[in-house]
């Protein structure tokens, strides 16, 4: 492949706000922007300010501030059939965006000029070429998105690279070839590609969607055929099932194609994380290089290998994207699983020795019992303390019970749960009572209020997860329950489990685990 400068251009603020679920408010879009820009893309899109008030206040925020690596785009369609360039309310707004970057969207696709616009092909052309030479009129850089193109280069070719050739004329700084259907195989892309370059006597870019699953292979393919930008969305959001996810094209391109992109890739999962977190959306913690598992072992032979040999099954450095390994400890686990998560809490141990084999053994009863150690690290590392002796409970518990409270004859709003906790704290004894929204709300607040006199820095420590999940639902309402809770101090995390006939106490064991794990003194070895 000769290799050549690839673009990136990110449409997480219009394109990925088209998927199921994903918003966001005006400060989130500026403070995602101001990410994007940091980590190096060259092209933000802010939205389509002739769509809604929110694109429109984002472009006016934009302009008051200084932008290191990135240009803002606006989007918007060419101008509509049978009117003035210059007479229409949508251009217009996207003129007075003052974005120094127009993405135009256009149909290339004869069925979609014939059936859906309903103009002749040739007034599709002309709208074409006014919209783009309007723009470039007022000094924008001006990218042309020819919606739908693969589909219709592959019933007629020769009308799609009429559309091309019309925004060309128009002056448009660089066709893009939209997968708009995400239909389009990886061989066909490239094909499709390279021909387009030869016919065009110009570069492209490349917009894939992912209805394949295979937009990063599209835009890899497209990226070998010549495309010089891809337009993409963090962690893949978009209409239906996405767009290309700029996570995963991004250190394929740089790491396995040798074209660098980005200034500083270790800052990847950083971005990925800070976006799903301002989405309000959970991240795949199997994402492909920025997932929680993406370097994760669990089988005893892998672990065993890694622990000799990282790349032995590690197809890159995690720290080049800035993710890190993870040895998961299950009942699948041998002793390298126990070895390795034994020296990460700083307790060196050798294999074979009693207590290894013991770790090992008891990990296995309790998985066997509905424990779960791999989402549970907490509980893990607390388990191995225990076994080794390297841990003394930060309190004593005598007796909890909860109960339930409604206030009036007949509104289930006006309920309330509480909960009482005995327990000896540094060998005072402590009777604690607080209320919360359900049992397990309660359980918490009156734990953490009997503990704050003596640690308060139990007040950083937040639960950022419960889950529930019952465990052999054929005993119905005597069906075992599995409790995990993930707990957050703000730059760490870490996940605890409970298991139980009773929910409740599932939950006690959960909870406990999470506040234990934090305050409890480091290892002794760990400590020095």
């Amino acid at each position: 492949m000769n290799k050549h400068q690839v673009s990136l251009y990110d449409t997480t603020l219009r394109d990925g706000t088209q998927g199921t679920g994903i918003s966001f408010s005006l400060l989130d879009k500026i403070r995602v922007a101001e990410k994007l820009d940091s980590f190096g893309i060259h092209y933000i899109e802010g939205g389509w300010p002739g769509s809604n008030p929110k694109d429109a206040e984002f472009f006016k925020e934009v302009r008051k501030r200084t932008w290191v690596h990135a240009k803002i785009a606006a989007f918007g369609s060419t101008r509509r059939g049978g009117v003035r360039v210059e007479d229409d309310p949508q251009v217009r707004s996207l003129l007075e965006s003052h974005a120094p970057v127009v993405t135009l969207v256009g149909k290339s696709w004869i069925l979609h000029v014939r059936e859906v616009l309903n103009v002749a092909p040739e007034e599709n052309l002309a709208m074409i070429r006014d919209t783009v030479a309007y723009f470039k009129a007022h000094g924008r850089e001006v990218f042309y998105d020819a919606e739908h193109f693969f589909d219709g280069y592959k019933e007629d070719p020769d009308y799609a690279l009429c559309t091309l050739r019309a925004a060309v004329e128009g002056g448009a700084d660089l066709p893009v070839l939209c997968d708009t259907n995400g239909g389009t195989l990886p061989d066909e892309i490239e094909r499709i590609t390279r021909d387009v370059i030869a016919r065009i006597g110009m570069p492209v870019g490349v917009h894939p969607h992912n209805d394949c699953g295979l937009a990063v292979a599209n835009a890899l393919a497209a990226v070998r055929a010549g495309a010089v930008q891809v337009q993409g969305t963090m962690n893949g959001y978009g209409e239906r099932v996405g767009n290309c996810n700029l996570t995963t094209l991004i250190p394929n391109l740089q790491l396995k194609m040798g074209l660098p992109v980005v200034p500083d890739l270790s800052r990847l999962r950083e971005v990925s994380l800070f976006v799903d977190e301002l989405a309000n959306s959970l991240h795949d913690i199997r994402a492909p290089y920025v997932g929680a598992t993406a370097f994760a072992h669990k089988g005893g032979i892998h672990v065993n290998a890694v622990q000799k040999l990282a790349r032995s099954y590690e197809h890159i450095r995690p720290e080049q994207v800035g993710n890190t390994q993870n040895i998961l400890v299950s009942e699948l686990s041998g002793q390298s699983n126990i070895l390795l998560k034994a020296e990460s809490l700083g307790i060196p141990l050798q294999k074979d020795a009693p207590e290894v084999l013991q770790i090992l053994q008891e990990i296995k009863r309790r998985e066997s019992l509905g424990y779960e150690f791999e989402a549970a690290d907490g509980s893990l590392d607390l388990l191995i303390r225990r076994i080794l002796h390297h841990h003394e409970p930060i309190f004593q518990l005598l007796e909890y019970h909860c109960t339930f409270r409604r206030s009036g004859a007949s509104n289930p709003a006006h309920t309330t749960c509480e909960a009482t906790v005995k327990m000896l704290v540094n060998g005072e004894r402590v009777y604690t009572v607080d209320e919360g929204d359900g049992p397990v709300n309660a359980l918490d607040a009156a734990l953490r209020k009997s503990l704050r006199p003596y640690y308060p820095q139990i007040d950083g420590i937040k639960l950022a997860d419960y889950k529930v999940r019952i465990l052999d639902s054929r005993r119905g309402t005597a069906a075992r329950t599995r409790v995990l809770i993930a707990s957050t101090d703000g730059k760490t995390s870490w996940g605890t489990v409970g298991v139980s006939n009773n929910v409740i106490e599932a939950s006690w064991l959960a909870l406990v685990d999470a506040i234990e794990c934090k305050l409890l003194p480091l290892p002794r070895a760990e400590a020095k």
